[in-house]
Parts: C-alpha cells; structure tokens; sequence
C-alpha cells in the first residue's frame, strides 16, 4: 500500500517530462494518489501523453493569470472529482529579458507579471482549492536559493520566490484552522524548461555540484519524493516551512576547492 492511498492530487504546471511538476506527479502516483493535472495552453501536446503514461483522466487547459478560467477549472474538478487532498503549485514565469542583465533595469511590468504568474497564482489556487479540502490536506509550491541569497541573472524571480515562501507562511496561518499544511520545496538548480531561460543556467549547474555537500545535481525524482513526504500523513506536524532539497547547497558559506 502507498503512503497517499485514497487520496486526489491536482497539480499545476507540468511542462514536459523534465519538469519538476512531472517529478512530483509520479511520485504521488506511485504512492497511490489519483491525479488531476491543469497545464498552460502552449503545453498541451505535451502534456496529454505524460497525462495518458499515469492513467489521468482529468486534464484541463488553464491560465492561471485569469480568474474567469481558474473559477472554471475549479468547478471541474468539483464536478468530477468532488474533493482533493494535494494540491501542487509547479508555476513560475518571468520575461526572459528580465532574467538577464541587471535586476535594476527590471520593467514596472516585468515585476508585475512576474509576480502575478509565480505568486499570486499560489493564493489564486490555494482560496479556490481550500473549499474542496473538507478533511484538510497539503499544499505545495516550488521555490528556489535564490530568494535567499543573490543569485546573478535570477533577478526578479529571486524577488518572486522570496515572496512566494512568504506567501507559504501566510497561507500556512490562515489555513491552519481548516487542517491545510502548506509548505515549499527549495529544489537545487535543474534542468528544465523554465531554467533553460536564465541566462548563464549552466553556470549554476557547475557550481552546484562543486559546493553542495553532496557533490552532484539534483533530480526531479528526489524532488518529487520530498513532495510526496509532504503531502502524506507522515508530514502531519510540518506546514509552512521550507524544505531545502539541494544536497545540502544551503547550508554552506564559501566552499573549499579541495575534499578530504
């Protein structure tokens, strides 16, 4: 029997079968979960195929930056799945001219956008989705080191995820009461189609895995095993944290150039 058994997941923001949201999908589904999926209208020949390999049947086009199709997705899911106990926030954006250069020289609305789409849309589904947890549940979204620490050419969506784990622990209060968890998973540089947008990406890479304490790259498997942890009732006790899954990235301050 899997951890998540009897339980229904709705996941936003699978991309392609790189994507971190893909991770976390199976993941859930090998643990027992049944899965809904909601993706962006430019992924959907990718989606449906990944959708059909995990025996989804519910896979809806939504954009998350308009209520009026949020209103409607959720209504979907009300219809034919009822209730949910996961709900997973894998969305992020930013104009790919913010994610190079200075950070100063970021547009009024390249900040808006960029929050709108990676923050805002966590609220957007976490007030709709709250309705549809009856018996509580967990709420996940992705995060990343660099609403901590400067991250060169990050920019403004370093701004976003600092704001996005702040959002976490708001959410986290105010959803207590209704026994929602909501946490976030601060995932090491991988390679995936969001990531493929910042300039100097493969710099990242190189210097990840030369400072972590574990000296490789982080996988969408690992992260997806840490969500799946979250989601279940192992993780009971935990909301509104940060759960760092980055071999240990985080925790170093200047990195020796040799290993004993």
């Amino acid at each position: 029997m899997g951890k998540l058994d009897g339980k229904t997941a709705l996941i936003f923001g699978i991309s392609n079968d790189r994507s971190i949201g893909w991770g976390i999908a199976k993941a859930l589904h090998a643990e027992g979960a049944k899965l809904a999926f909601s993706y962006a209208a430019p992924m959907e020949k990718r989606i449906t195929p990944l959708a059909e390999e995990l025996g989804v049947d519910f896979c809806e086009q939504c954009d998350v930056g308009s209520d009026e199709e949020l209103d409607a997705v959720f209504a979907k899911v009300k219809e034919r799945l009822g209730t949910i106990d996961i709900l997973v926030h894998s969305i992020g954006f930013a104009n790919r001219e913010d994610l190079m250069g200075r950070f100063v020289d970021t547009s009024r609305e390249g900040f808006l956008l960029a929050h709108n789409i990676s923050v805002y849309s966590f609220v957007a589904l976490a007030n709709r989705a709250r309705h549809l947890m009856p018996n509580g549940g967990s709420m996940l979204t992705l995060t990343y080191y660099g609403s901590q620490k400067v991250a060169p050419k990050y920019n403004v969506m370093g701004v976003a995820k600092a704001a996005l784990e702040a959002t976490t622990r708001y959410l986290a209060w105010d959803l207590g009461g209704d026994r929602i968890r909501v946490n976030a998973i601060s995932a090491g540089p991988i390679r995936t189609l969001a990531a493929s947008g910042i300039s100097g990406f493969r710099d990242y890479l190189k210097q990840f895995s030369s400072v972590a304490p574990i000296p490789e790259n982080i996988t969408i498997e690992q992260v997806g095993a840490a969500a799946a942890f979250l989601a279940s009732d192992g993780a009971s006790g935990i909301t509104g944290d940060v759960l760092y899954v980055d071999h240990g990235f985080n925790i170093m301050g200047l990195a020796s150039e040799e290993r004993e």
